[in-house]
């Protein structure tokens, strides 16, 4: 299912803004990142951005874990859903998608009122129909994992941005996936929203070139294909 089509003109990025001034000593050490990492003003958000963020992910109920917390971050800070990470996986069955789509109506109203969540009706009852459907796409494809790779082509696209400036919102493969998931019921999945989820499964890398993870997310994962701002030399 990956696009082939014409890539359009880039969309002004999404991604958290670098603080004014980067709070290095909450890095564990002083190589260089990418210039969201320090946004959130917190060694966890470093962390986040050390240790998952990019990674490929193909195990469904990751995949499902942060198609939830994607959805929930709509309007507001990753940083703020990643505060409330324990809270969703306690509240939503440490994420698991078949006890989820059991939810009814008296647990919505339940969740509601615990604060370790984003208390939004619609977030909380999306969160529970994308639940429904994502078991649709497992029986239909036998996993997620493997429904969601085809949007591109199996394989991680390896892009070579030089500044966070460059980091699109959108892409052809997200407007795609986006379209899709729509189409089959899914909730709260916008393009942006989808790219952001492809950032984090590491189905797109978008770490800068000059920051210290985009060689160690691509080297481990090999066969990663080159995307858009591919330079012809080495950082």
């Amino acid at each position: 299912m990956s696009t082939k089509s014409a890539r359009k003109p880039v969309a002004k990025a999404k991604t958290p803004k670098a603080a004014a001034v980067q709070p290095a000593s909450l890095a564990p050490d002083a190589r260089t990142r990418c210039g969201w990492s320090y946004s959130g003003m917190s060694a966890e958000y470093i962390a986040y951005h050390d240790q998952e963020w990019g990674v490929p992910v193909h195990d469904d109920r990751r995949l499902f874990e942060f198609l939830i917390l994607e959805s929930a971050q709509a309007g507001l800070s990753w940083s703020t859903i990643l505060r409330k990470r324990e809270g969703y996986r306690e509240s939503f069955a440490e994420f698991d998608p078949v006890k989820v789509a059991r939810f009814d109506s008296r647990t919505v109203e339940k969740l509601l009122q615990f604060p370790g969540i984003v208390r939004n009706r619609l977030k909380v009852e999306s969160a529970i129909t994308n639940a429904r459907c994502f078991l649709e796409v497992q029986r239909e494809f036998g996993s997620f994992a493997h429904y969601s790779w085809q949007f591109v082509g199996g394989q991680p696209i390896v892009n070579r941005w030089r500044e966070m400036s460059q980091v699109p919102a959108t892409s052809p493969e997200s407007d795609a996936f986006s379209k899709d998931l729509r189409r089959r019921g899914f909730k709260f999945v916008g393009s942006t929203i989808i790219y952001a989820h492809m950032q984090a499964t590491g189905m797109v890398n978008d770490h800068v070139v000059t920051c210290f993870r985009h060689q160690e997310v691509k080297k481990g994962r090999k066969g990663g294909r080159a995307g858009r701002g591919r330079s012809r030399t080495n950082p």
